[in-house]
């Protein structure tokens, strides 16, 4: 299994690199006991509060990318504090991710508590999934009913003729949309990220996607 390891200490005094170094030593010793692959290391100072930390937002990339199947912590603090931790626990069990620690050695026991709260959010995430296409489906059906034609102009319809098609990931699209960003919001973001679309074409695509679901 290929895993990345995550060590962090709360402040960024000198003597706390001390841990940090610690901390990846015994990871790595785990790693090597469970016969993991190491293929990413990040060590970083900072609150366990604070949810934009460099080091967590590339392991989380690297999962979503499917570059690691498992993450090794000293223990669950060292993931995160308070709702940060439950935040990032869910992202992580949401990508099939397995959580290993050195206070468990082994994979990680969720308490009862966390277990519930997980639970929670992920029912109440699917809520807002489903309620949001309800939203998408019936805001479709209106522009249709007013003469709206979400494949029109596309070039995959008939043979030649009309620009090809731009790769955009949907998924993404439908992701930022879901968080209240703004189609000018969501174009800036996946230029930034090296897709080169506009505006048009990231409205198009996320048309075309509610479009699909409703006729699901």
């Amino acid at each position: 299994m290929k895993v990345g390891i995550y060590c962090r200490v709360s402040t960024e005094k000198s003597t706390q690199e001390t841990s940090l170094e610690r901390q990846e030593q015994e990871l790595t010793q785990l790693a090597a006991i469970k016969g993991f692959e190491v293929v990413s290391i990040e060590k970083e100072q900072a609150s366990g509060y604070d949810l934009e930390r460099e080091g967590i937002l590339i392991l989380l990339e690297q999962m979503r990318n499917k570059e690691i199947e498992g993450l090794l912590i000293q223990d669950e603090t060292r993931l995160g504090r308070g709702n940060a931790k439950i935040a990032l626990m869910h992202c992580i069990y949401k990508e099939g991710i397995k959580l290993y620690t050195v206070t468990h050695n082994g994979e990680l026991e969720v308490s009862e508590t966390d277990a519930m709260l997980l639970q929670i959010i992920s029912i109440v995430e699917e809520y807002q999934r489903k309620l949001q296409n309800s939203k998408i489906r019936r805001g479709m059906k209106r522009a249709i009913e007013n003469g709206y034609n979400p494949v029109k102009n596309l070039s995959n319809q008939h043979v030649g003729g009309g620009r090809e098609r731009t790769e955009v990931p949907i998924q993404e699209i439908i992701a930022l949309r879901i968080k209240g960003l703004t189609f000018a919001e969501i174009t800036e973001n996946l230029n930034r990220r090296g897709y080169e679309v506009s505006k048009a074409t990231v409205h198009r695509r996320y048309a075309e996607h509610a479009e699909k679901q409703r006729h699901i």
